[in-house]
């Protein structure tokens, strides 16, 4: 996830990390080249003009602008949404901490439990081994029992009611309302991981904007001639930046550098509880590079 302080606006015109202009280099060099060929031949290959006009490709460029705005949209709602998911866990799980301390004192592992639980969902998210993690929240022994379970995320969560389970009435009631919410938060989560946007969508958008912009110098090539292959990068760079951001948004616990930062998520939930515990606290994640943290 990039994290950058506010740039004045000449700055932002070359800014390279947490654009995705690195990663869509290649595409721009073959619009380029495409372009460059069409102004030299005039919009011929082999020998024959090919008949485009720029009228239709501004109709057919709006509606691609507008097909690209529903994607981008869908791809930030799953982003939204998985923010959102992961602030809830660390507001239920300050919560229930404080509510633990306050109520139960005597159960000490409420805290561990539940710094187990935000970096297994962080793990089972990646598709990462949560073993390390696990040994150190939860010791050795219990992370040898949890080796192979499948939804692990569920599991701790059930060890937490446990531990309240010999509260008062009142007092459980109202903390396993702050589990449920940890439920919720989990279940969120996977439905997010495990349900993409639907391939077809992918697929056409993919296809239409790689069409429009291949084959946009030839109907320009008339009217801007050599000046065409600049146009053309302009409008390529605008389209196929906005496929590449929405790819990238889409996938939130992804490692990309616009996905979500969970390694300092987790980090803040631990350090969070651990604070309320009255422990001491790691420091916080470093960025691995400037501005991007994982």
């Amino acid at each position: 996830m990039i994290v950058r302080p506010m740039q004045n606006w000449f700055r932002m015109l070359f800014i390279w990390n947490g654009s995705v202009l690195l990663s869509i280099i290649p595409q721009l060099i073959v619009v380029a080249i495409l372009s460059t060929i069409a102004a030299f031949t005039h919009g011929r290959v082999f020998g024959e003009k090919i008949p485009l006009s720029p009228a239709p490709f501004t109709l057919f460029g709006l509606t691609l602008a507008i097909f690209l705005a529903f994607r981008n949209n869908a791809s930030y709602a799953r982003y939204t949404e998985a923010r959102l998911l992961w602030g809830g866990i660390l507001v239920s799980s300050r919560i229930l901490v404080s509510q633990s301390l306050s109520y139960l004192p005597q159960q000490i592992r409420v805290a561990d439990h539940l710094i187990a639980f935000a970096y297994v969902l962080k793990h089972q998210l990646r598709g990462t081994d949560p073993g390390a993690d696990l040994a150190r929240c939860l010791g050795a022994e219990r992370a040898a029992e949890l080796r192979g379970k499948q939804y692990l995320g569920a599991v701790i969560l059930s060890d937490i009611r446990t531990l309240l389970a010999p509260g008062p009435d009142g007092v459980r009631w109202m903390m396993d309302a702050q589990v449920n919410e940890l439920q919720k938060c989990l279940g969120g989560c996977e439905r997010i991981a495990s349900t993409p946007i639907p391939f077809a969508y992918s697929v056409l958008l993919h296809r239409t904007v790689y069409a429009y912009c291949a084959l946009l110098p030839f109907a320009l090539v008339d009217s801007t001639e050599f000046f065409t292959p600049l146009l053309c990068l302009f409008i390529s760079y605008t389209l196929i930046a906005l496929e590449a951001i929405a790819n990238e948004v889409a996938e939130p616990f992804s490692l990309a550098p616009n996905a979500l930062a969970l390694d300092a998520m987790t980090r803040t939930i631990e350090r969070s509880v651990l604070e309320l515990r009255g422990r001491p606290i790691p420091s916080e994640i470093e960025p691995v590079k400037p501005y991007q943290y994982t």
